[in-house]
């Protein structure tokens, strides 16, 4: 076995001298018994004792070859002789000695008051010759010996000196060669990951403090010998790390320090970087999903309270935060209310700020790889990204701030653009795959093409047309549909919502811009107004035909997205559909769903059978809305690569007078519903808009529900 450190025994010329350290094994009983510890001049804790008298020798190292020579007079011979009668006795069944080795490597703290008084006793400069000789007779330790390991694995060794952390770590080593044993040694480091960074420095006596980074390197060196040396560590380090992994109730300190190590054993052991980064990935998107969901049951109060302490707290240290929350622990009695809404608040904030300190961590990492986004090393750190994407982040809808990630490399390139596109629709029509995973990745293919300021208008024709090519595909294969049904149909909603939601955002782009009158201006989106516009071929009639189709999507699309779409395809001349929602106000979903939800493939996984309209709805959920993060935004460049949602003035105008009807427009509903849907050119004036609008259900302003358009995810 490779050895750390080289061991050279005493010479056989070197006479034998008296060990100012007693040893560790205990005198002859005689026949009428034992006699006391005290009267044998034994001390307390079972080790001899020697004559205060004696002249002590010191530890002495040669740093160059880093051979251990003589501990206070005691040679290594000496120490192994004595640990190898203690193990060979427990082997027996006689523990006294066995024991005293215990409290060398782990005195207790009885022992360690009586040693302040003791001049004989064993001193923290000792320990380093019993690691030695354990290490020369680590064969002799079995599982019986699990009390012993225990006391190596939980003495000191990080904080001593350069030379005892490597005898120790051969030590490990000489351990580890046992399965059961290489366990706990493994254990026991990574359980070190967050303890070596402490406000408070831990001095073992007779050496000097040493500091946090030094520990670290100490650390990482012995975990990095053990990974080489033992083939099977590798798994076992994985399952140990991810056990371990911070929960995300806990600081944000603890789990970037946690982190930090983890970087660390990825530099160490290359082969490790895939798994330790999709672990990173995955705890945050846990983090990033508990996040939605907490902001989505709490009431607004307390979102804005949250926001507000976030905002208070970015020039305050972690201390500020601990002290804030013991403050909040220290509250009176009859503050009980007030004192549970602050921890509330205080926690949610402290899951932000880690989530944020996490994310801003992985974008300064990937960021200098993606510096020539073309590179062999840009294109695999992507492809490893996409895989990560798929396999950690897509399942998860309800994250919000995680697919920033590919968000922001993708828009360095068209290339990485078209590998993020091409795996989403990879995705989205493979057959293999669960419909919740498909249906998400219509949303984030429609998100991506309706936020990414950087996707061309032939890239969002593409995209839209294949959309349009999906839906009339499926409504000519589902002929037999008896209505709408978002359990049975619901990949077809996805693609139609998603169209929607490119629509609303990318309108100018699905414009032939070819047909554009040069008196248009695409900066100004109320020169469009009232104007016979050159869309994209197919787009009104393939829209108008599914529309009107017994799957009747605008009952199952969000009603915000169905609304925001009505307004502007009307205003836009595209289409108008106010009649067609007027009618959906009549129908109850209920009557169409199948009795199993087996046959369904919507976006929420319920376990359980409803029948209330809110259930009847495919959720507004598209992944790359607004990012909140204060800390990690500034990696996003959000001016250049993002596009923000910006009404028409001219459509704010009206209010919400969409909400009162007119007989007139409800004459023109035919019996087949083929009437409901008209061009929108038909409709010239914006007070029969008014008269056939969509109700509203609540008296929110424009803002307002432009802000909720925005997703179903509550504003942070």
């Amino acid at each position: 076995m490779t050895t750390l450190t080289p061991v050279a025994t005493r010479s056989q010329a070197t006479p034998l001298t008296s060990s100012a350290i007693k040893s560790i094994l205990r005198k002859p009983t005689t026949v009428l018994g034992r006699r006391s510890r005290e009267e044998d001049g034994e001390s307390s804790d079972g080790l001899p004792g020697s004559s205060p008298a004696k002249k002590r020798k010191t530890v002495m190292f040669n740093d160059k070859l880093n051979m251990i020579k003589e501990f206070g007079g005691k040679t290594l011979d000496d120490a192994k002789r004595e640990v190898k009668q203690a193990l060979e006795g427990h082997a027996r069944g006689d523990d006294e000695d066995y024991d005293g080795l215990k409290e060398i490597f782990c005195p207790s703290p009885k022992r360690t008051i009586v040693e302040e008084e003791d001049a004989d006793a064993p001193q923290p400069q000792d320990l380093q010759v019993y690691v030695v000789a354990l290490t020369s007779h680590a064969p002799l330790l079995d599982r019986s010996c699990s009390g012993l390991i225990r006391a190596v694995l939980n003495c000191t060794w990080l904080d001593r000196d350069d030379v005892f952390a490597r005898a120790y770590i051969q030590l490990l080593a000489a351990l580890s060669a046992k399965v059961y044993f290489r366990q706990q040694a493994l254990s026991m480091m990574v359980d070190k990951f967050t303890e070596t960074r402490s406000s408070t420095v831990e001095v073992v006596p007779g050496f000097p403090p040493v500091d946090s980074e030094t520990k670290k390197e100490r650390l990482h060196l012995g975990l990095k010998y053990l990974l080489e040396l033992y083939a099977d560590a590798r798994p076992m380090i994985l399952d140990i790390v991810t056990h371990n992994f911070p929960h995300t109730e806990e600081s944000k300190t603890r789990h970037m320090e946690y982190i930090d190590h983890l970087l660390r054993l990825k530099v160490d052991k290359p082969d490790l970087e895939r798994d330790i980064m999709e672990l990173i990935l995955s705890r945050l998107v846990k983090l990033d999903v508990e996040m939605t969901l907490d902001l989505e049951n709490d009431d607004d109060e307390t979102t804005r309270a949250v926001l507000r302490q976030l905002e208070a707290s970015n020039a305050k240290s972690d201390d500020e935060d601990d002290d804030a929350m013991s403050d909040a622990d220290s509250d009176d009695e009859d503050e009980e209310e007030s004192d549970e809404q602050t921890r509330r608040i205080l926690l949610l904030k402290s899951k932000l700020e880690t989530m944020d300190a996490i994310l801003d961590l992985l974008f300064s990492i990937y960021d200098p790889v993606f510096a020539d986004p073309d590179s062999p090393e840009a294109l695999a750190t992507f492809e490893d990204l996409l895989t990560d994407f798929v396999n950690v982040i897509l399942p998860h809808l309800k994250s919000r701030h995680t697919q920033y990630l590919l968000f922001k490399f993708a828009m360095k390139s068209n290339r990485l653009m078209e590998m993020f596109i091409g795996t989403l629709f990879n995705i989205a029509f493979q057959s293999t795959r669960a419909p919740v995973v498909k249906q998400a990745a219509v949303a984030y293919l429609a998100s991506f093409t309706a936020r990414g300021a950087r996707v061309q208008s032939d890239q969002v024709q593409l995209i839209a047309q294949t959309f349009l090519d999906y839906i009339d595909h499926y409504r000519n294969t589902h002929t037999s549909c008896r209505g709408p049904d978002i359990r049975r149909y619901g990949q077809y909603y996805a693609y139609f919502q998603g169209l929607l939601y490119i629509f609303c955002f990318r309108w100018r782009d699905l414009i032939d811009r070819d047909e554009v009158p040069a008196s248009f201006d695409w900066d100004d989106p109320a020169s469009f107004l009232g104007q016979d516009l050159p869309w994209m071929k197919g787009l009104r009639q393939r829209l108008q035909v599914n529309i009107a189709s017994k799957l009747n999507p605008l009952k199952c699309c969000s009603p915000i997205i169905v609304d925001e779409f009505a307004r502007l395809s009307h205003h836009l001349r595209l289409i108008y559909i106010y009649p067609q929602i007027e009618k959906n106000k009549t129908i109850h979903l209920s009557q169409f769903f199948t009795s199993s939800y087996a046959t369904g493939g919507a976006l929420r996984d319920s376990g359980f059978e409803f029948d209330h309209e809110n259930w009847t709805h495919i959720e507004a959920c598209f992944p790359f809305d607004p990012f909140q993060l204060p800390v990690a935004k500034r990696w996003l460049d959000l001016d250049k690569n993002y596009v923000e949602w910006r009404s028409i003035a001219m459509l704010e105008k009206g209010g919400d007078d969409d909400s009162d009807s007119d007989d007139e427009d409800d004459d023109d509903v035919s019996e087949d519903g083929m009437g409901d849907i008209g061009d929108a050119s038909d409709y010239e004036s914006d007070e029969e808009v008014e008269a056939g609008g969509v109700e509203h259900d609540d008296e929110s302003t424009d803002e307002e529900r432009d802000d909720g358009y925005h997703g179903s995810f509550r504003r942070i």
